[in-house]
């Protein structure tokens, strides 16, 4: 997994926000999924992007995300889906290929890259899922830290 510096534009997106023990994150994506799955069709969203996470680092053995799906245009508010967005700016980004349980060790290597190449986070990190494959070996994750 290689690590580069690159430069976002921001994206609109639609998202369930959540306090999230580190415990329970699989059950969270799963339920903000399935309620912005439900939720998306009454939203005038535009063309639909991605899916999505964006989160805060950890405080009290929790991640604040926001878990939602890129839209082409601002939305309303509805029940738990809110309107958001993932940063521009400059970021250090990764791919990491395989399923979802490597998705600790690949942030580890992203975070440990910054570290020696001395660079200053912003804080903010998300995450965008590629189309699901077939064989779980080959999901493609795409992995942001925004710079300070």
């Amino acid at each position: 997994m290689s690590c580069r510096i690159v430069t976002v534009e921001r994206q609109l997106t639609a998202v369930v926000k959540a306090k999230v023990p580190f415990a329970e994150i699989p059950q969270a994506q799963r339920a903000a999924r399935a309620a912005i799955d439900a939720g998306l069709p009454s939203l005038d969203t535009g063309a639909l992007g991605l899916t999505c996470t964006r989160w805060l680092p950890p405080q009290g053995g929790a991640l604040d995300m926001e878990m939602g799906t890129i839209v082409a245009r601002p939305i309303a508010a509805q029940g738990e889906i809110v309107p958001s967005e993932l940063p521009a700016g400059r970021a250090v980004h990764s791919v990491m290929v395989g399923p979802f349980d490597g998705m600790g060790a690949a942030w580890q290597t992203l975070f440990d890259w910054i570290q020696a190449e001395k660079l200053q986070p912003a804080g903010i990190n998300w995450e965008v899922y590629g189309p699901t494959a077939s064989d779980p070996a080959q999901q493609e994750t795409y992995l942001y830290a925004l710079l300070a």
